[in-house]
């Protein structure tokens, strides 16, 4: 049976279609309009308590019982878990992956996150303070990026992506919004191309999560 997966249009949703696509694995959209609230639906609370996208249901999760899962972090590694791709199983192999993927879940998402923000906030005075607050500090984080792509593929290993790629990307998707041209950035912008050509991660990028 398909993984339901409860989404909408945002950097957080992308990275678990592509995810979903790029593992191969069959699953149906069940979106969640963020605009119009329904993510404090009683129905989507029970698969995720904290009112926030993404969340999914795996039919055949452990044991052969269905599973919730939310965070998309913690998606991303059940995922992974769940068919041995896209995260290495040897844990020194696996420790970068964490790492990157952590840095992404606590920096590069909510930094440009609040320039997203700020950039809606009718007051002058505000909107400048916050933008140049968090636009600075996202322009550092896409710097960190770019400095760990010289000379790599992907982001924490070798061969194939990661699913840190497939989190940072569904990020780096915005960085128009971000104020960010990634000109600037490289290595970053080189990386962007390549992982965006990748079929499966089109289609994940294409699906209809709205």
């Amino acid at each position: 049976m398909p993984i339901e997966l409860y989404a909408w249009n945002t950097p957080n949703g992308r990275k678990i279609s592509v995810a979903l696509e790029e593992m191969g694995l069959p699953y149906v959209v069940r979106t969640v309009n963020i605009g119009k609230g329904e993510q404090f639906e009683p129905a989507f609370l029970r698969i995720s308590p904290n009112n926030r996208i993404p969340a999914i249901i795996d039919p055949d999760g452990p044991g052969g019982q269905p599973i919730s899962v939310f965070e998309s972090g913690a998606i991303l590694l059940y995922l992974g878990e769940r068919t041995g791709r896209f995260l290495p199983a040897e844990l020194r192999a696996r420790v970068p992956v964490l790492e990157w993927l952590m840095w992404q879940m606590g920096g590069f998402g909510p930094m440009p996150g609040q320039v997203h923000h700020f950039l809606q906030v009718e007051d002058e005075n505000d909107r400048r303070y916050g933008l140049a607050r968090y636009g600075k500090e996202t322009r550092r984080l896409y710097g960190v990026l770019d400095r760990r792509l010289e000379g790599r593929d992907f982001v924490a290993t070798a061969d194939e992506p990661s699913v840190a790629d497939f989190a940072i990307l569904g990020w780096a998707w915005r960085h128009e919004r971000h104020q960010v041209d990634l000109a600037e950035f490289p290595q970053v912008q080189r990386w962007y191309a390549a992982m965006m050509a990748r079929p499966a991660t089109k289609r994940g990028f294409e699906v209809a999560l709205f």
